[in-house]
């Protein structure tokens, strides 16, 4: 009898301990961010297109969801017609149209999204704009609610 309750005990340890195992990787999967992720803690996020270099910046660098951030942007060229949208990249979460304000060379606007319950939302800035009459695009991708613990640096 006694022999039985130790491989009974034996087994639950093993259980837990693999548990814990699952957990952690999870928690580890959780924490693995895609490099080609704006990283706003770190720097202004920029692509380009055409010789046109867009600068996007947010004031908030955790980008955090139902709050307002506002949005700054730069062109390195004079460019007309600038629009953005924001979407989920891997999840649709609607469509959310940014009003922005052009000074130059310089546009800024607010955005506020909503939070996911997935702990790990990737949300796409779409940035179209006309550059010597022909329309261009850049899309710029990033993590909501981008604590440092969520974020490799």
């Amino acid at each position: 009898m006694q022999k039985k309750w130790c491989v009974v005990n034996l087994l639950i340890l093993l259980l837990l301990l693999t548990a814990c195992d699952n957990q952690q990787a999870e928690s580890d999967l959780l924490t693995i961010q895609d490099p080609s992720l704006c990283n706003f803690h770190a720097s202004p996020c920029k692509q380009s297109v055409a010789n046109v270099t867009v600068e996007l910046d947010l004031d908030d660098p955790f980008a955090t969801s139902e709050e307002n951030i506002n949005i700054t942007m730069k062109f390195s060229q004079d460019v007309e017609n600038v629009q953005m949208t924001v979407a989920g990249r891997d999840m649709f979460m609607g469509v959310i149209p940014v009003a922005l304000k052009q000074q130059g060379r310089t546009l800024t606007g607010q955005l506020i999204y909503g939070s996911c319950s997935s702990n790990y939302m990737v949300w796409r800035a779409t940035v179209t704009f006309d550059y010597q009459d022909v329309a261009r695009q850049v899309w710029f991708d990033f993590l909501a609610d981008s604590t440092p613990s969520k974020l490799k640096m």
